[in-house]
């Protein structure tokens, strides 16, 4: 339990949020948390207000995605050489 919990704390290289962020608007508290949330981090009750950070918080993740998603492609296609075939090969 200690180990998904952990995991789920951590920061995703892929996203730069970590799995808690991204489903709940908000980072979990540990015992280790002593201090006090920002304002921006905690939890709003109003609807509206809501919605409109999670949707930024995944406008945000979704950029995150696609840009390392182009990265990782070009590293791994950095050496291929283009291949084009003729009707007769």
């Amino acid at each position: 339990m200690f180990v998904e919990f952990a995991y789920y704390r951590s920061v995703c290289s892929t996203t730069n949020y970590s799995s808690f962020k991204i489903i709940y608007g908000f980072n979990s508290l540990t015992p280790l948390d002593l201090i006090p949330l920002p304002i921006d981090e905690r939890v709003n009750l109003d609807g509206n207000t809501k919605i409109y950070v999670v949707k930024v918080l995944y406008e945000s993740v979704w950029r995150q995605i696609l840009k390392n998603n182009w990265k990782y492609a070009f590293k791994a296609n950095k050496s291929h050489k283009k291949v084009i075939f003729q009707p007769d090969d």
